[in-house]
């Protein structure tokens, strides 16, 4: 029986990635209060050909995993092979 894993290495993520033909993105996007932050993204070929994500950038893996930390995130991976960023607080 396959399990859900997180993953928090910066090896084990950028593998996972580009084992699935991934890259990382980085957007600018303001909050309600008009602060700007940045919002982390992984595209897969699948998912990105024939339409570009409003404001995503194409980012190197050392910004986006530096930005993955100072967030606090971790990288859910399901079974199913879908993932999702989420708080390493959510791993307790």
């Amino acid at each position: 029986m396959k399990q859900t894993h997180m993953l928090t290495r910066h090896r084990d993520i950028q593998n996972w990635v580009t084992d699935r033909s991934g890259r990382p993105a980085i957007a600018r996007v303001r909050d309600r209060f008009g602060e700007e932050r940045a919002q982390l993204k992984l595209r897969f070929a699948q998912q990105s050909e024939g339409r570009v994500d409003a404001g995503m950038s194409p980012c190197s893996w050392t910004a986006w995993l530096a930005e993955l930390d100072r967030q606090n995130l971790a990288l859910r991976v399901d079974p199913t092979g879908d993932c999702e960023l989420v708080s390493r607080q959510a791993m307790n």
